[in-house]
């Protein structure tokens, strides 16, 4: 999901086009198809509609349409503020429009009821009945392990063209883990997107500050995770402290430590 050095008109267009296709193809799918196609159609409809996005867009912006992968990727230096900037804005002016028109077409039906309109929430607005802590875990967790999966389709050892796959089954499997728990968003503007249109008589607009604060915690930790498991290094980051480098220092030395006995032991 890599792209190349375009006009940051251009990137707010892509990332607003790639935006409007996730949202109508994923909550779309669950607003207009849920109770045909089920939890398992509407997580594939996820994934495949991140994969088209990245496929059409990918090369123009990289195709984040997720402040939380934008994030992680201006934490890793691989886009600059101004590009991120316009990164976010494009990605929730067209959240926001894929949103308006799954509106339009379910209001046509006879007798629609807007209800929560695939939005985000925990406890009451719960498939399963999760509370807010398992909300938050699910959140945190599953954003970092997309970043990872990002990240990792960005390095040159990766082949480019197995990007979108890549990322968008990632997103089907974490659609289709948790669903249940609060809806699934890893994605803030998703969340933003549904939540808007949702019945003003439920709490999804009071509970969705937790599917914007979450997932960007979620980006940060990703990034975290990926610096343990790649070769790029800390001071490339925009991570790079003091303090993280003495973290990272004692953290190595443990662990050479730790590797140091077991081969002894095995000797």
């Amino acid at each position: 999901m890599s792209a190349t050095e375009v006009g940051h008109g251009r990137v707010f267009a892509a990332e607003a086009l790639g935006t409007a296709i996730l949202i109508m193809g994923g909550p779309g799918s669950a607003v207009l198809a849920g109770d045909r196609i089920g939890a398992l159609g509407v997580a594939l409809a996820f994934g495949f509609s991140l994969m088209v996005a990245a496929y059409l867009v990918g090369h123009v912006s990289g195709c984040h349409v997720n402040p939380a992968v934008t994030l992680a990727m201006w934490i890793t230096r691989k886009v600059g503020s101004t590009r991120a900037l316009f990164s976010v804005a494009g990605q929730v002016v067209g959240g926001i429009g894929g949103a308006a028109i799954i509106y339009g077409i379910a209001s046509g039906r006879e007798g629609y009821s807007r209800g929560g309109f695939a939005s985000n929430g925990w406890a009451q607005l719960s498939l399963g009945g999760y509370g807010l802590g398992a909300a938050i875990v699910a959140e945190v967790v599953f954003t970092a392990v997309l970043v990872v999966v990002v990240l990792g389709t960005t390095t040159e050892r990766f082949p480019a063209a197995m990007g979108p796959v890549a990322v968008g089954m990632t997103l089907a499997m974490i659609h289709l883990v948790t669903i249940p728990v609060d809806g699934t968003s890893v994605n803030p503007v998703r969340s933003l997107s549904t939540a808007i249109f949702s019945d003003p008589d439920l709490d999804h607009l009071q509970q969705l500050w937790v599917f914007i604060v979450f997932p960007l915690v979620g980006a940060v930790i990703g990034v975290i995770a990926w610096l343990i498991v790649d070769e790029a290094t800390l001071e490339s980051t925009m991570l790079d402290t003091v303090q993280t480098r003495y973290v990272r220092d004692a953290a190595d030395k443990v662990g050479d430590s730790v590797v140091d006995a077991v081969e002894d032991t095995i000797d």
